[in-house]
Order: C-alpha cells, then sequence, then structure tokens
C-alpha cells in the first residue's frame, strides 16, 4: 500500500482518537456499564424531593466531552424552537429550580436501536413534583444517542420533547 493511501486509511483513526471521552470525575461503574444503567442514572441524578440537592459532579460523569443537551417545543408564536447547552449550563440553568421545586422524572417506555459502539434510544417520561403524585405535570420523549468506548457507555446527547396537545406522544413509543 503507498503511503498515500495509508495516510488516507489513519486519518479517521487518528480522528476517532483525537475524540476519546474524558469525564470531570470518575464514573461509578454501576453507573456506566449498560445502556438501562447510564438512562437509569440520568433520570436518578436529576430526580429527587423537594430541597435535595443534586449531584452535578455524578451528572457530568455520565457524559462525553462536548455533549449536547437539546430541548425541542413550540414558542408563543408556533414557531419550533430549540436551544442547543452543555451539561455545565443545565446544571447551572436546571439544579437549583429542581431542587427547589422537587422533581421526579421516570421512564415509562423505551425504543431502542444499536450498531457497533453506538445505541439510540427514544426514552418517554413521565415528570412529577413529587414521587407519588398520582397525575404527571408533563410527558415527553429524551432522544439518547450514547456510545461505549469499550470500558463503559457515554452520553453524546439528549435531545427532548414534551407532548402537547398537538404533538401526543404515538403508543408505541409508551411499551418497554
Amino acid at each position: 500500500m503507498s503511503r498515500a493511501r495509508l495516510s488516507l486509511c489513519l486519518v479517521p483513526i487518528l480522528a476517532i482518537a483525537a475524540v476519546r471521552p474524558l469525564a470531570a470525575q470518575e464514573a461509578n461503574p454501576s453507573d456506566v456499564e449498560s445502556i438501562d444503567a447510564i438512562v437509569a442514572a440520568v433520570y436518578d441524578v436529576i430526580s429527587g424531593p423537594a430541597g435535595q440537592p443534586r449531584d452535578a459532579a455524578r451528572w457530568h460523569s455520565l457524559f462525553i466531552e462536548g455533549a449536547r443537551l437539546i430541548p425541542v417545543g413550540r414558542g408563543q408564536d408556533g414557531a419550533v424552537v430549540q436551544r442547543v447547552i452543555t451539561p455545565a449550563e443545565y446544571v447551572e440553568r436546571s439544579f437549583e429550580v429542581l431542587q427547589r421545586s422537587g422533581f421526579f422524572e421516570v421512564e415509562v417506555g423505551r425504543t431502542t436501536e444499536s450498531f457497533g459502539q453506538i445505541a439510540h434510544l427514544f426514552s418517554t417520561y413521565e415528570s412529577r413534583r413529587n414521587a407519588d403524585d398520582p397525575e404527571p405535570f408533563a410527558r415527553g420523549i429524551n432522544s439518547f444517542q450514547l456510545m461505549n468506548d469499550g470500558t463503559r457507555w457515554w452520553v453524546v446527547s439528549i435531545m427532548w420533547d414534551s407532548e402537547r396537545p398537538d404533538n401526543p406522544i404515538p403508543p408505541r413509543y409508551l411499551r418497554r
């Protein structure tokens, strides 16, 4: 093989090596050992009663460097709006509100597709202020992009949209 052809073959491999995940803190191995575990950890770390601090270090340990969170919805004028934020920005903007108000988000359905070291899943959620509230105040779908680096799972991105009268959750996303 010529040097030029070999160089072209190595470029994608070197590019992948350059984006190796780095966590702010070592994750608890039980949080990142499987798709089920990392999704459960995401929901667990944001959930809790009013007055209970959320664990920002644990939150950060779940995400790959450069991860993004993207809420999508409709503005008052009906236009689709989105915001792209980092896990750190989510902590800054949301953790105090979650702690002050109480917030419990649970997964009530999931569809998963995976190939090699990547996985995509639609995780249907219900949100409550108290764990024992009879009805959720919100429902929606979290679209997770996950990656396994050979030793653990990482959250690459989470994009979500809430259920609304004009955007009901299809029944197929309410099954496990």
